[in-house]
């Protein structure tokens, strides 16, 4: 069972928000003892998913949480957008796949540098992306 021992929420709404994002998720991996290169895989995912959730969400919000599952601590951070969802999700966690020409990581590329992935999505109602990094993951 994961428990959460700190939490905040952060607005999305403009490509300025991505650093400020991108900063207090290193504060929680750092908090936590994470590694350099484990710190750089969730800021390099939280990178990924927060641009998608600005062109492809048209914006939203992140919530960053401090986890520990009873034998690990981790960083999770949750993406929710209410744009208008992804039509065919197996298509967009095949590697190579995109709609934006870009050479992004991608979904899967994302899930790949990540220990926990989980989207949902609905058509019109927006996506929410969760991952979570373990300080030894």
């Amino acid at each position: 069972m994961i428990t959460i021992t700190n939490k905040e929420e952060i607005p999305i709404v403009k490509e300025q928000d991505v650093v400020p994002l991108r900063n207090r998720v290193k504060d929680y991996g750092v908090k936590i003892g994470m590694s350099i290169l484990n710190q750089t895989k969730l800021i390099t995912a939280t990178s990924e998913l927060v641009r998608n959730l600005l062109k492809y969400g048209g914006g939203g919000k992140v919530i960053i949480e401090a986890v520990n599952n009873g034998r690990e601590n981790g960083v999770r951070v949750t993406f929710i957008d209410n744009g208008p969802g992804i039509p065919d999700i197996d298509l967009a966690m095949k590697d190579g796949y995109s709609t934006g020409k870009s050479l992004g990581l991608g979904l899967p590329g994302t899930k790949r540098i990540v220990n926990e992935f989980a989207i949902k999505t609905e058509m019109g109602n927006g996506t929410t992306v969760t991952i979570i990094k373990w300080k030894n993951g």
